[in-house]
């Protein structure tokens, strides 16, 4: 493509509008596809009007409405919509206006978006929870959305009892859509931010008002002085509010107050804050003299421009409503204290009774020496300023962290800067002043691990060396039992891997660690071995015994021992009968600890497979059943029964379940059954079929 030319948005929307009535489109982003051929948008401007950005929204006082005659064309940046966001889409914040409010009872919140053209209009909505988090984090902080409407038609929208989802997304017009969201729930006590987006690109207002809902975003507290302190006494004073008031109804001469007794005269006033928002909390007033040291009331009074302060409800400061400060004669800040040094600091919080001006900290630290038992540089010195470039305290860091115990000295010198430091009256804190701070060891939570294994309890002794002036110990193990002894000692009845975590601390530093450690003297004498054995079978014994074994003792019933792992095959000689032979295993270990496995393994007369040609099934508990004799050796067996008309009447395919006589519970007849086997040899893998008669005698 070639060089962009670009267009102005409202005459380009009203030339869109007007080529292709029924296919607007709501987005810029749809609009670039539709004329990327032949042209591109030119970014509206930013910001700069007060309100329309997150950190100059308007405070907002829920029974106020507020009326925008007009709307200036602008925007600050791409707003992520959850469960919107991610399409062809793009959202803007386009020529917006934000509003701040916090919850002061928690509940449902209504409000509606009036357009002055309601009929061609669109305003879209996003609500955000901003609570503990700086306004333009809107742009990045997916979390802070609470709820919002990005319909793309024109008219009425908000939240009310007529919206049914959180979010409504952006549409093709003509598309139906609920330009109404349901009804966000507020939480108590937290800072919200809700924009108004107007994307039809005309300057037309709106109005927007609060209601329908339970929450309570008003602030209930009256408006009063809440406290004056002379700064720089006799040249200002500072005035604290109870709440948050208009600057507008701030007389810039100062008139809103009146000072007693009339010692020097109020020659302006400034609202904090008031160059970048809408209201503010505090007020300073610049007098025409020093005051001299005494107790003096500030009182609320109309000034020129006949009112006292009013707050963003527009209720007044009742005039003479009074507060009370003291003047004392001027003199320099003193270096006061030092904020509780933590572990291993790299740095140290210095505080001061009186503002100090952040302009005379010398950057580099140079203010500063500091003497100690371990060699200590600092590196550089800051302040947390104010708007008024001033503050309470100053943060030294140093070149290293401090590991070692010890009491430091902080000594204030003149530093590169030319001067020590100054306080807001620009009185200089004399060289010479010291401070000094202490420091702790750090400490570990290292400790040893003794093991003392036993056949049927485990001993286990965990302990720390308590160096470095260690004197909290905590334990806790996997199962749940804690001490807070320097060394535990554990008895347990299991086996395994065990962990035990140890916390120590010496009052400032703290230390944490984990060890695992195995229980693993577990024996179990286990063994494999065949459970029937036919005559010239030999039988072949496996070890399978659990634990670290180290011996071995086998007992095989036919008069042999062994004390391998492995013990030979062994044979046995077949008797009249069937024979049971007692196998024995003795495993042990090195502590030593032992354990003893056994076994009985069953010696036939013989393994010949037969059908018996009669059996009598009269619970005589002899030959009352019909089945395979002897098929120990036998595997994908199969044996069926039919009666003398061919029906089967009796199938298994495992050579221990017996045929009883019956069918269904139902005995059978006397007479001839006609069977039939076939199974394969497991030690040959020959397989084998018969089949004959079999008498059943009742």
């Amino acid at each position: 493509m070639g060089a962009c030319s670009y267009i102005n948005l409202p005459a380009f929307n009203n030339l869109f509008s007007q080529a292709f009535k029924t296919i607007w489109v709501k987005r810029a982003s749809f609009i670039l596809l539709a004329i990327s051929s032949f042209t591109c948008i030119k970014v509206n401007a930013q910001c700069t009007t007060l309100g329309q950005t997150p950190s100059t929204a308007f405070p907002v006082c829920g029974t106020a409405v507020f009326a925008q005659d007009s709307v200036p064309i602008c925007t600050n940046g791409v707003i992520n919509v959850p469960g919107c966001s991610g399409g062809v889409t793009t959202y803007y914040d386009t020529n917006p206006f934000w509003y701040r409010f916090i919850c002061y009872v928690a509940g449902t919140l209504g409000f509606g978006i009036k357009p002055q053209d309601a009929a061609h209009d669109d305003y879209d909505w996003q609500l955000f929870d901003i609570t503990n988090h700086d306004a333009n984090d809107v742009y990045t902080v997916d979390s802070l959305f609470v709820c919002g409407n990005w319909s793309g038609d024109a008219g009425v929208t908000g939240a009310s009892l007529a919206g049914t989802a959180n979010v409504e997304c952006a549409t093709f017009p003509g598309v139906t859509e609920n330009t109404f969201s349901a009804m966000p729930l507020l939480k108590l006590g937290h800072t919200y931010l809700l924009l108004v987006s107007h994307y039809t690109q005309t300057q037309s207002g709106y109005k927007l008002s609060f209601g329908g809902g339970t929450a309570v975003i008003t602030d209930a507290a009256a408006p009063a002085l809440q406290k004056a302190t002379a700064n720089c006494p006799g040249t200002q004073i500072g005035i604290k509010l109870s709440k948050k008031m208009k600057c507008l109804s701030l007389a810039a001469d100062g008139s809103d107050f009146t000072l007693s007794p009339q010692l020097a005269t109020i020659t302006s006033a400034t609202g904090y804050n008031c160059n970048n928002g809408f209201d503010m909390d505090s007020v300073v007033l610049t007098l025409s003299n020093p005051l001299p040291g005494g107790n003096y009331t500030l009182s609320a009074q109309n000034g020129s421009d006949a009112n006292t302060l009013i707050d963003n409800c527009g209720d007044s400061v009742p005039v003479g409503n009074t507060v009370y400060f003291a003047a004392s004669p001027n003199k320099a800040v003193n270096l006061d204290s030092i904020a509780p040094v933590g572990c291993a600091p790299q740095s140290v919080q210095l505080v001061f009774t009186k503002n100090i001006l952040c302009s005379s900290i010398a950057p580099d630290g140079s203010d500063f020496t500091v003497t100690g038992p371990y060699p200590l540089t600092i590196t550089a010195a800051s302040g947390t300023c104010d708007v008024n470039g001033t503050t309470t305290g100053i943060k030294l860091s140093f070149s290293s962290a401090v590991i070692h115990k010890g009491d430091y000295v902080l000594t204030l010198v003149k530093g590169s800067d030319g001067n020590t430091i100054l306080d807001e009256c620009n009185d200089e804190t004399p060289a010479g002043e010291t401070l000094t701070f202490s420091t702790a060891d750090t400490v570990s939570a290292g400790f040893t691990v003794q093991l003392l294994l036993g056949c049927r309890l485990d001993t286990v002794v965990v302990s720390n060396n308590g160096n470095n002036s260690i004197n909290s110990w905590y334990w806790a193990f996997e199962d749940g039992f804690t001490d807070t002894l320097p060394t535990e000692t554990r008895i347990y009845k299991d086996y395994g891997t065990k962990t035990a975590t140890l916390t120590v601390s010496n009052g400032v530093c703290t230390s944490t660690v984990s060890q695992n450690y195995l229980l693993d003297n577990q024996i179990k004498a286990m063994f494999t071995s065949p459970s029937v054995l036919c005559p010239s079978d030999v039988a072949i014994f496996k070890d399978s015994s659990i634990g670290n074994i180290t011996t071995w003792n086998w007992y095989f019933g036919n008069g042999n021992t062994s004390n391998m792992q492995y013990p030979p095959a062994q044979t046995y000689i077949p008797s009249t009968g069937e024979t049971y032979y007692p196998v024995r295993l003795i495993v042990g270990n090195a502590i030593p600890c032992y354990d003893t496995g056994y076994q009985q393994l069953k010696v036939l007369y013989n393994c010949y497979i037969a059908v018996p040609s009669a059996f009598t099934p009269n619970g005589d508990g002899i030959n009352d059943y019909l089945y395979p004799l002897n098929a120990y050796k036998a595997t994908n067996l199969e044996f069926r029964v039919f009666n003398r008309w061919g029906q089967q009447v009796f199938e298994t395919r495992d050579w221990t379940k017996k045929w009883d006589g019956t069918v269904n519970g139902i005995k059978q007849g006397n007479g001839v059954y006609v069977w039939f086997l076939t199974y394969t040899d497991s030690g040959t893998g020959q397989t084998y079929s018969s089949k004959g008669t079999t008498t059943l005698i009742r």
